[in-house]
């Protein structure tokens, strides 16, 4: 047994990392989270480090594991699909050959436990899986004191990508087309993988050394299994559910990898269709054996009853999408039209409101790009709170300046501006479920 060891969690930001850095944490352990940024309800500990980790060469990540004293190294880095500012061998295989020998060049007797996928590499179709694979042999060929782990679907108390999308389909009248509904799929409780990496923290590297396990529950289970054991949490495993046609879903993914490329990170992506079509399937015995645990089926995991909190995020969750791409539709539409479409009739609205002739150009312009330039900060996640508030300034805006110059745009048979309010609404509620996590 060892005592007391210290433990690094790289990518301690996500929804593994985070669970597992905290729950060593709880269980009296040294336990250091490192990501490349974290979220402000994240942070507060100083033992949580902001590194840019993934731009660290090897004598850097030498040098952090020598100075915090690193006995164990958990690895929960990891990327669904290539992208701008995701890149899967980056990720996945390159950062942990650096990693491997970063432990080397340590001069520590220090264990890596690896969080990969189940599967084989005769079945990895996509770059996500092909990388993860690649990361194992390299592991494997590197003869450091290591421990694979290959978890199943995580099931956590948070919800984040395939996890928050799996509870979506639970709490409204959707489902998903028989070929998808029926692919094999091992659920595994996050608070299962946090008690195997406990266990591996406290014995000599010597001991699980160069070892493979498949974490989840033994019990075979289809997708749509593991949905209607949702269901029941939810209350709706009676209501009727509309199923799309597999083009729609497969239309709805590739709309999910145009999305990725304004900085967004939806669950419905091509990667994660192909593999959810594979299945997550695997063999938990020897883990079981090993660490003597009964993992949780997924009944236990989906046992609670879910919260007014649970009900309303997997409401939203598909629908926060739908509210994004609207904004940034209307933004940019309507400053087009005004622009392209039906100048002559934005700038007559001007002149009838006796704006001096040479002001009417000007005016009409800026504004139409002004709302075209909030459109395109929406679309962009980086920029979307901001857009988003400048959308509601804009708005704002218009209202007060219509009510000084031009109050009889209040009673307009169409009713441009007093739709104007609602919008501002929808605004708000977009910038309030702006966080991931």
């Amino acid at each position: 047994m060892v005592v007391n060891p210290n433990i690094l969690v790289l990518g301690a930001s996500g929804l593994i990392g985070r669970f597992i850095t905290d729950d060593l944490r709880a269980r009296g352990f040294e336990a250091i989270g490192a990501a490349r940024r974290f979220s402000a309800s994240q942070k507060g500990s100083p033992l949580d480090l902001e590194l840019p980790i993934m731009s660290m060469d090897a004598s850097a990540l030498a040098a952090l594991l020598r100075d915090r004293a690193i006995d164990v190294v958990v690895n929960c880095l990891g990327v669904l699909q290539d992208g701008p500012g995701s890149d899967t061998a980056a990720v996945h295989r390159d950062f942990v050959a650096r990693l491997l020998q970063a432990i080397g060049e340590s001069g520590r007797a220090i264990r890596l436990v690896h969080i990969s996928i189940p599967g084989t590499a005769e079945t990895d179709r996509t770059a996500f899986a092909t990388t993860k694979r690649e990361a194992e042999r390299l592991i494997a060929a590197s003869g450091i004191a290591c421990t694979i782990l290959r978890p199943g679907f995580v099931v956590a108390p948070a919800a984040y990508g395939g996890s928050a999308m799996l509870r979506a389909l639970a709490a409204l009248p959707l489902d998903l087309p028989a070929t998808e509904r029926t692919a094999p799929f091992q659920p595994v409780a996050v608070e299962d993988i946090a008690a195997t990496i406990a266990w591996l923290a406290a014995r000599d590297p010597a001991e699980a050394h160069a070892v493979t396990w498949d974490l989840m529950q033994p019990q075979a289970i289809t997708l749509g299994g593991v949905t209607a054991n949702f269901r029941h949490a939810f209350g709706t495993q009676d209501w009727p559910r509309i199923v799309p046609p597999a083009f729609l879903l497969d239309l709805g993914c590739r709309l999910g990898d145009l999305a990725s490329w304004f900085g967004w990170m939806p669950p419905v992506r091509t990667t994660a269709m192909a593999e959810l079509r594979r299945g997550v399937t695997g063999d938990p015995a020897a883990w079981m054996a090993a660490i003597g645990i009964a993992p949780k089926s997924i009944a236990q995991m989906a046992g609670r009853s879910a919260s007014i909190q649970d009900k309303w995020f997997a409401r939203l969750f598909l629908v926060k999408a739908l509210v994004i791409a609207s904004l940034v539709l209307f933004w940019l539409v309507s400053g087009f039209i005004a622009l392209a479409i039906s100048y002559d009739a934005a700038a007559n609205i001007l002149r009838a409101h006796n704006f001096p002739e040479a002001t009417v150009a000007p005016v009409t312009v800026l504004t139409s790009l002004m709302d075209m330039a909030i459109g395109l900060l929406i679309a962009f996640r980086r920029t979307c709170a901001l857009g988003l508030v400048a959308g509601i300034v804009a708005s704002l805006g218009y209202m007060a300046g219509a009510a000084i110059l031009a109050p009889d745009l209040w009673i307009e048979p169409l009713g441009a501006l007093v739709k104007t309010g609602p919008a501002i609404v929808l605004m708000l509620v977009a910038l309030l479920t702006l966080d991931n996590r």
